[in-house]
């Protein structure tokens, strides 16, 4: 080996440490990520679970699909709902809109 392949071989001063310093953006575009994308999901997701498991007998409420109705039975996974007229209806307990702003507008 003489001395012109050893210089070439060796790291330029300029890029010392670059492995972090590319990694930093990744990281930061990764924390805003989850900040703004991922936690509110999985906070608006443990709402709605918990509006969910809160409804009883008697409650007024909206389907996602925009049926209106009131919880006559609940079961394990689902609701049996009463809308017009007597008509009963069996719905997922997923189906339930969990904006409350919808259930006020009820009349």
């Amino acid at each position: 080996m003489n001395l012109e392949t050893i210089l070439l071989m060796a790291q330029p001063q300029g890029q010392q440490g670059s492995g972090w310093a590319s990694l930093l953006p990744l990281v930061l575009i990764f924390v805003v990520f989850y900040f703004f994308m991922i936690r509110p999901q999985m906070k608006k997701a443990k709402e709605a679970k918990k509006f969910r498991e809160n409804l009883k007998k008697g409650d007024k409420i909206i389907t996602i699909g925009g049926i209106h109705g009131k919880i006559i039975d609940i079961n394990d996974a689902t609701f049996i709902i009463e809308v017009e007229d007597g008509v009963k209806l069996k719905i997922e307990k997923t189906a339930v809109a969990t904006d409350p702003s919808l259930i006020g507008q009820q009349k």
